[in-house]
């Protein structure tokens, strides 16, 4: 398709031609309404009125013919054809009607920069000449004949003048309005690319982005509001019914904008969302552009930072400790080989023993804090690596000891480091034991893992049949040295918490109904950005 046809094929190209349509057949029967009313003698003297009459009709035939046959042109030759042909016909019409006094040469004018504006440069140029040409060889050819026609000389060169200046005055117009046309569609290329990208930007921003309007429905969600959330959609849905939190931080600052919103969670297990917001106001809308932040990355920042700062202290006092304990341990020892020590002595002297080798376990198990490797989470098939983990742990049991396994349908992938789980486990799994032989003559432990429904989230369960945490002890469990037992250090289950939560994984204590205890992490999503 060249050039030519889609200028022709243009929006605008089309109403112009349809104007000029228009325009010839407003002219053909305003024409044959002059002859039919018989004004046409009076007005045009020099006329030769039974030819401008039968002009007349057949410039009226020709246009209905051509509006029917010729309604969109495909090619330029076709409009120039047009256009030519016109042009002869009203220069026939102006021989007939007896040149310039009979006004049909201002027709002229208007149909030579009509169609200018589709015929450009030489081919519309043409057109203004030819009509010119006729113009004012036709008026030489009436004042051969009719002298008194002599004095229209000057008429007719202004007519024929006027014809290439309409002709170039709209083409000069023409291409302008071009190239605005040109600019404007280029402009509304890159908006709309822009807004594409703006778009995209918006969708892969891991910030939520919610826009609401008065009613508090939505109007724009992000993905990452989708997730943080846990809806599929929320657009045009009133966030009331999926996060009154949110709402109610919402009509907090709506009170008090120069108050920082509190934080908030989307559910009982999701993660932790610090909320801001800002008005957009636009004529009579009110809009409210909602930010959420989640919190959890910077926990986790704030983890790493805690572990190391403990990582140094201890790695500081390590050996200011140790060698002093090591000595005071190998001087019981030594007392305790010697013959002349008395019973209770001796006794006091494996006290001493047995003291010293807990705090060398205290030690040991702070300095895993400064020793652990960076977290490294990778796509872990959790179904896999319990069973393979249970393997391993029941080829090291004691006698009557049991671990039993039960493993759910579901995706069960995670991101999580692979060696720091098997640390978790492997406390959480002896702890159990350890409680349920307390209770029980056999202990056992009940390994479960399963597709949370509610969470949308991989979950494990580590269960047993002991005595359970006391309701006062609830709030203590996962705190630093708390425990419950004489030789306890009291840091399992705080450091087993620590490395779940340096991989987005949280760990928490579930009462059991039937007794016992139940210890559920759940586990991050495996395709939540990190």
């Amino acid at each position: 398709m060249t050039a030519e046809t889609i200028l022709l094929a243009t929006p605008q190209a089309q109403r112009i031609l349809r104007l000029y349509h228009l325009y010839r057949l407003s002219i053909g029967i305003l024409l044959v309404l002059l002859i039919s009313s018989s004004l046409d003698a009076e007005l045009l003297e020099l006329a030769d009125i039974e030819l401008f009459r039968t002009g007349c009709w057949l410039y009226l035939v020709f246009n209905i013919l051509v509006v029917v046959l010729l309604e969109r042109p495909a090619r330029q030759g076709q409009l120039f054809t047009l256009a030519m042909a016109d042009a002869i016909m009203l220069c026939a019409l102006f021989y007939a009607g007896g040149g310039a006094p009979s006004g049909i040469g201002n027709l002229i004018v208007a149909s030579v920069a009509i169609s200018n504006v589709l015929l450009r440069k030489r081919i519309g140029l043409l057109i203004a000449a030819i009509s010119a040409i006729g113009i004012i060889y036709l008026t030489f050819y009436i004042s051969y004949h009719k002298p008194a026609a002599a004095s229209h000389l000057v008429q007719a060169g202004s007519l024929g003048a006027l014809c290439f200046a309409a002709a170039l005055l709209v083409q000069a117009l023409a291409r302008r309005l071009q190239l605005s046309e040109d600019i404007a569609e280029q402009r509304a290329v890159d908006v709309d690319n822009l807004e594409a990208l703006n778009a995209l930007i918006l969708q892969r921003m891991r910030t939520a982005i919610l826009v609401l309007d008065a009613d508090h429905k939505v109007l724009l969600a992000n993905q990452s509001a989708l997730t943080l959330l846990g809806q599929e959609r929320l657009l045009g849905e009133a966030i009331d019914l999926y996060s009154p939190q949110l709402v109610e931080r919402l009509r907090q600052w709506q009170l008090n904008s120069s108050m920082t919103p509190r934080s908030m969670t989307a559910s009982a297990i999701g993660p932790v969302l610090r909320p801001g917001f800002i008005a957009l106001n636009r004529g009579l809308d009110r809009h409210t552009l909602v930010f959420l932040d989640d919190l959890s990355q910077i926990s986790q920042q704030a983890q790493q930072l805690k572990l190391a700062a403990l990582g140094r202290l201890t790695a500081g006092i390590a050996h200011e400790i140790r060698n002093p304990l090591g000595a005071i341990s190998h001087a019981a020892q030594l007392l305790q080989e010697s013959e002349a020590l008395a019973g209770p002595d001796r006794r006091l002297s494996q006290i001493i023993q047995d003291q010293s080798r807990r705090m060398n376990l205290v030690i040991e198990n702070v300095l895993q804090l400064s020793r652990r490797r960076q977290t490294e989470p990778r796509l872990l098939d959790l179904r896999q690596w319990l069973k393979l983990f249970v393997s391993d742990l029941r080829s090291r049991l004691c006698a009557g000891q049991f671990v039993h396994l039960n493993i759910g349908f579901g995706t069960l992938t995670t991101r999580m480091d692979a060696e720091q789980l098997q640390q978790v486990m492997t406390n959480l799994v002896q702890n159990g034991l350890r409680y349920s032989g307390q209770a029980n003559e056999q202990a056992q432990v009940w390994l479960r893992l399963f597709h949370d429904a509610q969470s949308d989230l991989p979950s494990l369960e580590v269960l047993d049949d002991g005595p359970g945490v006391a309701s006062e002890h609830l709030t203590k469990i996962f705190e630093p040295f708390f425990t419950t037992e004489s030789k306890g250090t009291g840091l399992g289950l705080y450091l087993s918490r620590e490395l779940c939560e340096s991989n987005q994984a949280n760990l928490n204590y579930i009462p059991r109904e039937e007794g016992g205890s139940c210890m559920r992490i759940t586990f991050a999503h495996p395709f939540k950005l990190s």
